[in-house]
């Protein structure tokens, strides 16, 4: 069983309505990740059991989709995620992901929105959402999570949905990040331990029905990631570093409005 919960009655060990390709994709991966890993999995009894919502995730490696795909496959509402859109045009592959509902992401093209639309549609249908907020891997060498994209922030504001923030830590020691200096813990014999946690609602109640401004996405974004890099804090057991400590003047969304007022 897996270290930090127990698998709750009602969980299926076969599948969960995602579809024969999403069981299968689902199925190998467990069996391949099992091998070379073990499982620490904890907080889903704060997913959803019903209805859409948003899972924001920090994004280390390569290997991310496959340690928190299978800790969301397995609370019983598999994950939608939000792709770059080349993955979609690779032969099998593309067809894949379609197959399993993934959403691709148009970059710096006049189909960005498109994803947007798209992850509201599956919100509306009662999916579960996943979104990596920085947009790509994490630019901080020690790997702790850096700044949201508008993106999440946006989707929330727009739909109501609930954000899950969900910290995950290890899958860099199956493929290390580029550019990063954290290094295996230990030795290659050892199994690697797949940490994964989910954690409360972010709290964006004061946020919504007000007019989306920038302040106010850019606030949003900031609760989001404060709320995964908490939850990473508990992970790698270890305070985050003070240059990812919100300073005391980003207080709020209206704190721009507020300085550039006093200035004048």
């Amino acid at each position: 069983m897996l270290q930090g919960e127990t698998r709750s009655a009602g969980e299926s060990r076969t599948g969960n309505g995602a579809g024969p390709v999403y069981w299968f994709t689902a199925a190998l991966a467990g069996t391949l990740v099992r091998a070379v890993a073990r499982r620490d999995w904890r907080g889903r009894h704060h997913l959803p059991a019903s209805g859409g919502y948003l899972t924001a995730v920090n994004h280390t490696s390569y290997a991310d989709p496959f340690s928190y795909g299978l800790f969301q496959y397995h609370s019983g509402r598999p994950a939608r995620f939000l792709g770059k859109a080349p993955l979609f045009s690779v032969p099998v592959l593309g067809a894949a992901l379609r197959s399993m509902g993934h959403i691709p992401v148009h970059r710096r093209t006049s189909r960005a929105s498109d994803a947007l639309v798209d992850a509201k549609e599956a919100l509306a249908r009662g999916c579960c959402v996943a979104v990596y907020p920085e947009g790509t891997f994490t630019d901080d060498p020690e790997l702790w999570p850096s700044r949201a994209k508008t993106g999440v922030a946006r989707l929330a504001l727009e739909t109501g949905a609930p954000v899950i923030p969900v910290a995950q830590w290890n899958a860099h020691e199956l493929i290390p990040a580029a550019g990063s200096v954290v290094r295996r813990s230990r030795p290659w014999y050892r199994r690697t331990v797949l940490r994964v946690m989910a954690g409360p609602p972010v709290d964006l109640s004061d946020l919504r029905g007000r007019e989306i401004t920038a302040p106010v996405l850019e606030e949003a974004g900031l609760r989001i990631m404060d709320a995964i890099t908490t939850l990473l804090e508990e992970l790698r057991e270890e305070p985050r570093p003070a240059r990812k400590s919100r300073p005391a003047h980003e207080a709020g969304p209206d704190s721009r409005e507020d300085r550039r007022a006093g200035a004048a």
